[in-house]
């Protein structure tokens, strides 16, 4: 039977489409986000697919099989495909079907179902890494250092692993939460904040110690690690995105906590001190002389006896350090991100390496508490002037893409969004250097961009903290871990083609709550009728399945030359 007043229609392939006016497109919105991945989202029908990771991730959450059948019926037009509710069995069932247990001094696989190990036993891509265990047709042998490479096999080929094998403690550090920060301010978790930490370290339960937080940018992912940590009272290592990170972590863990600085060490640039809490970038953990050379600084993982590996941004993750960290699943790893979408598509070794996405909170409702500012988002469509259109014409696939991000006719729709918002701490972000200079140049603003020293950074950040720079000109090494809480405004002129992760951080810049009315506006330039305008929708997806609503705008031949505003 089609009931016409339901939202959904879910397709044989586990592709499921979502009515957009709908009286119940929230309620199934908020299912699909737990279920599935949103392909695309035109204005009427937003498309999501349902995939094995999608539902791994959802028994992870602790989502039965049973439930997401029932729902998607209730919500769906038509009847559910046998297809569809086959799929959701057969990859729920396999989640905790295999687990990998202490035996000694090697790891056993158990499997409760026979049929599943005589297809465990014919991958032969596993065969060296696991040997029968006389007298049992339901478990396997496998050495403990096989255990990462054996975890990350098996999810590639459909069969997650729960991982009961263990965590060392490793060295201890006593730390403990300040009640006051350093600068005497009162300081406590926040609930969301202590329920993730909770949702990490649950003792005796299968998530003892690896793990997934998804939290949106300003939330205070640094502080939930930082819980963690005092949670576990261990030496600590941490990678993260940059050395302005390194900076901040180290910041946060002085004011929160009770370490001090012969306890933290930074690993990164000129200065590379070990100490029982070590802060590291990944470019440098993955700095080489030659692409024939070995990785110098991996040495790190081994320099103390880390009880806790931190992956900042875990998004990021590089595979040499995907690599390492194979060997090291006896060290309990904490994954803190914004969105765990990688472009790669690489999120199945997230999964199986650093652990499953064991807590997320949606924007949307992090918004509506006030722990967020409340963002506005538009794309602003600014028309090719005559000589780049030319241009745009005659060019390749890739150039077409720079030379409708560099469109100068956006400066003068940055120039207008500036006197529209004067007053408030504007950030124009973008890709192209040429293009930034032009516009700091233009606007009498600094720019921040990767040849800027760090020292340099930091006191132009400061400065626009404190109010004396009102617009500031920042390039991609300010698309993580970039402090500026009274950043209200947000102007993205050019961007890396669909990358759904950048688009969600660069608005991150500006969620940090707000005093006042807490709302903040975030605007993409992109330019009309361009592979530009194609990429901006695969951009946008990630933020639209977080409930963001995009307004568009398209600038007439007025506008641009500064007579209308926007």
């Amino acid at each position: 039977m089609f009931d016409d007043s339901r939202p959904l229609i879910v397709q044989r392939d586990c592709t499921v489409l979502l009515e957009v006016r709908n009286n119940q497109f929230a309620e199934a919105r908020n299912l699909l986000s737990g279920i599935a991945y949103l392909v695309k989202s035109p204005l009427q029908l937003y498309t999501y697919r349902i995939t094995p990771l999608s539902l791994w991730n959802a028994a992870a959450a602790g989502m039965k099989e049973h439930e997401i059948i029932e729902k998607l019926r209730s919500y769906s037009k038509l009847p559910l495909p046998g297809s569809v509710e086959a799929e959701i069995r057969k990859h729920m069932g396999r989640y905790g079907c295999i687990r990998l247990e202490p035996d000694g001094g090697r790891l056993r696989l158990a499997c409760g179902n026979e049929d599943v190990m005589n297809q465990l036993l014919a991958f032969s891509s596993l065969s060296s890494y696991m040997s029968r265990v006389d007298g049992s047709s339901l478990s396997l042998s496998v050495e403990p250092q096989f255990r990462g490479i054996v975890k990350r096999e098996l999810t590639r080929l459909g069969f997650p692993v729960i991982d009961l094998a263990g965590y060392h403690d490793g060295e201890s550090l006593p730390i403990r939460l300040r009640k006051f920060t350093s600068g005497g301010k009162p300081f406590q978790l926040r609930d969301y904040q202590l329920e993730a930490v909770e949702a990490f370290y649950r003792k005796d339960s299968v998530y003892e110690g690896s793990g997934v937080l998804v939290l949106p940018c300003g939330a205070g992912k640094t502080v939930v690690g930082i819980a963690a940590m005092a949670r576990l009272n261990t030496a600590t290592l941490i990678l993260t995105s940059s050395v302005t990170s390194v900076r901040q972590w180290k910041k946060e863990l002085l004011d929160k906590t009770d370490l001090n600085e012969q306890t933290i060490g930074e690993y990164c640039g000129p200065s590379k001190t070990v100490r029982p809490v070590t802060i590291a970038t990944y470019q440098i953990l993955t700095h080489r002389k030659s692409s024939d050379d070995e990785f110098v600084h991996m040495k790190l993982f081994n320099e103390r006896d880390w009880g806790l590996i931190i992956y900042d941004e875990v998004h990021l993750l590089p595979a040499p350090v995907f690599r390492v960290t194979a060997g090291i699943q006896a060290t309990r790893r904490l994954g803190l991100t914004a969105t765990l979408v990688r472009e790669d598509g690489c999120e199945e070794d997230v999964f199986s390496l650093i652990g499953p996405k064991c807590y997320d909170v949606p924007w949307r409702q992090m918004e509506e508490r006030q722990w967020i500012s409340e963002a506005v988002c538009r794309e602003i469509r600014v028309p090719f002037s005559g000589q780049s259109l030319e241009e745009y014409r005659r060019a390749g696939a890739r150039e077409k893409h720079r030379i409708a991000g560099e469109n100068p006719a956006k400066i003068l729709a940055v120039q207008d969004l500036l006197r529209k918002h004067a007053g408030d701490r504007i950030l124009i972000i973008g890709q192209y250097i040429s293009q930034l200079e032009q516009l700091a140049s233009e606007l009498n603003a600094p720019l921040i961009c990767g040849k800027v020293r760090h020292e340099q950074r930091e006191a132009i950040y400061d400065r626009f903290n404190q109010g004396e720079i009102p617009v500031l000109v920042v390039s991609r090494v300010a698309n993580f871990a970039v402090d500026l809480p009274d950043a209200n405004v947000a102007i993205q002129v050019s961007g890396s083609f669909g990358s759904r992760q950048e688009e969600a951080q660069r608005l991150g810049r500006i969620l940090r709550p707000k005093q006042g009315g807490n709302q903040s506006f975030f605007y993409s330039l992109v330019t009309l009728d361009s592979s530009e305008q194609e990429f901006s929708l695969k951009r946008q997806l990630f933020l639209v399945e977080q409930g963001y609503r995009y307004e568009t705008k398209t600038v007439n031949e007025a506008a641009q030359v500064g007579m209308v505003s926007l």
